[in-house]
């Protein structure tokens, strides 16, 4: 697991429910499950209505990896293609067609079968381009959904409030309810603006970095298919390679500062 994803949510949760206890409160005052009807239900209706079901679930599915400890798949990677380029470079490109079953990464897999038939380096990069681009396309919506769901929340949780009140007019005959009315109704405004700083936006950005991450392991594998393929050196393909893993650095500093 992620450490800094897990310690995040802890630390969000925790620090509202101390402040709430730190103030005489109490978890029931802020577990309403109509509330919660009100806000995630809306929410997660207006993302259905904004974007396809397959996306949908698609993103849900790529949040798994928001919590899943980063691996170290560059080296593992480069590594991976220098000993390809070594083979190449003995045998001939034709020889990893044996590899080819052991390689689980259907872009790098497609890359070394084009490489194996013959493809000239410039078409190769023409076809790879073409499906680096779809599938970056593709992934670029699926942090849309959870931004999408963070800017619906907050609004849909007023909107729950406002039902509330309005249930709240309804018995201004007993005055000793209304205080009470009032703070309940309020809990779906808790609900919907919590849902969407806490857990929404932040996971819409930690899955965009995570996919340009992936999006950069493609452009790693693809570079090295076609290095090896116009016959670099093995050692002067890893000086290569490795030059994605500081721009990586770099870049996560930038974004840092």
């Amino acid at each position: 697991m992620d450490k800094s994803s897990i310690l995040g949510v802890i630390l969000a949760i925790a620090g509202i429910v101390a402040g709430l206890l730190m103030e005489g409160g109490n978890m029931g005052q802020i577990l309403q499950p109509t509330a919660a009807l009100i806000v995630f239900g809306g929410t997660f209706g207006a993302v259905l209505l904004q974007f396809p079901l397959p996306t949908v679930l698609a993103a849900f599915r790529k949040l798994a990896h928001v919590f899943a400890a980063p691996r170290k798949q560059s080296d593992r990677l480069i590594g991976q293609l220098v000993t390809y380029a070594n083979k190449a470079r003995r045998q001939g490109v034709v020889s990893l067609d044996a590899d080819l079953q052991s390689i689980k990464d259907p872009f790098l897999k497609q890359s070394v079968m084009l490489a194996v038939d013959g493809t000239e380096p410039s078409e190769l990069r023409k076809i790879m381009r073409v499906s680096l681009d779809s599938t970056a396309e593709g992934e670029e919506r699926l942090p849309s959904v959870f931004e999408s769901a963070g800017g619906f929340s907050p609004t849909i949780g007023i909107l729950g409030a406002v039902l509330g009140l309005i249930q709240v007019m309804h018995h201004l005959d007993n005055i000793s309810e209304v205080g009470r009315g009032i703070a309940v109704a309020f809990v779906a405004t808790i609900y919907g603006v919590g849902a969407a700083n806490l857990f929404f936006l932040p996971f819409a950005g930690k899955m965009r970095i995570l996919l340009h991450a992936e999006q950069q392991r493609r452009e790693m594998m693809l570079e090295g298919v076609i290095s090896i393929l116009e016959g670099m050196n093995p050692r002067m393909l890893e000086l290569k390679l490795s030059g994605f893993i500081d721009d990586a650095k770099r870049q996560k500093k930038e974004r840092a500062a």
